[in-house]
């Protein structure tokens, strides 16, 4: 599969057969381009204007906004239920994390995650390949959390997102302090990087995309 960071917590990921997914597109107002693509399937882990502009997506596309589980042009997909605060959802509600089956590999996407997983919600989620994680704080779990639930989870490739760049004005943290708590990392120049089977096992365990 290739995945490609659109910024923010927005990525496209596309199959080896061609199936295209649009994962927590944004809007105008976030700072990066606004993506405008062909997907099959969006998915948008909660209804806030960074995560949700399903108009960013063209053609004959199924949005997935909601916990359960899915099958949609041969992708399995996994929602499962958590907040987007420490608190419950009290302060800023609910928010989906999705588990993709992808080329034989599973994706995982935190949305935004606002709190460290019970043990529930780690089984439910289930075996994780690729995790996408927001790393950022303030509005989702910071960096010393991320690591956390990436040790929660045990992915073999994590890929951040939800931090400061030039672009954001968001009062998010950068990605340097979690890229220091897992004691390393391997940038790409590149906003995209093809994953398979194959070569997993070869990448860093953290991997740093760029936006532009």
């Amino acid at each position: 599969m290739v995945i490609k960071w659109l910024g923010h917590a927005c990525f496209y990921i596309s199959s080896q057969e061609g199936t295209r997914i649009l994962m927590d597109p944004f809007d105008s107002s976030v700072g990066y381009p606004v993506p405008s693509v062909d997907a099959d399937i969006v998915t948008t882990s909660h209804s806030h204007h960074d995560h949700n502009y399903t108009q960013a997506a063209k053609g004959d596309f199924e949005v997935i906004d909601k916990p359960g589980t899915y099958n949609v042009k041969g992708i399995e997909i996994k929602g499962t239920s958590t907040f987007h605060d420490g608190e419950g959802g009290k302060k800023r509600g609910t928010n989906t994390v999705f588990t993709l089956n992808v080329d034989g590999l599973r994706v995982c996407h935190l949305g935004d995650l606002g709190h460290t997983l019970t043990d529930e919600q780690v089984k439910d989620i289930g075996n994780v390949d690729i995790l996408l994680v927001p790393v950022g704080g303030f509005f989702t779990i910071d960096a010393s959390q991320a690591a956390t639930v990436a040790e929660q989870l045990g992915p073999k490739v994590i890929i951040p997102m939800h931090y400061k760049t030039e672009v954001i004005n968001f009062p998010i943290a950068g990605v340097e302090e979690f890229t220091r708590i897992m004691g390393g990392f391997s940038k790409v120049d590149s906003q995209e990087i093809s994953i398979s089977k194959e070569n997993i096992d070869k990448l860093s365990k953290v991997v740093v995309l760029n936006y532009k």
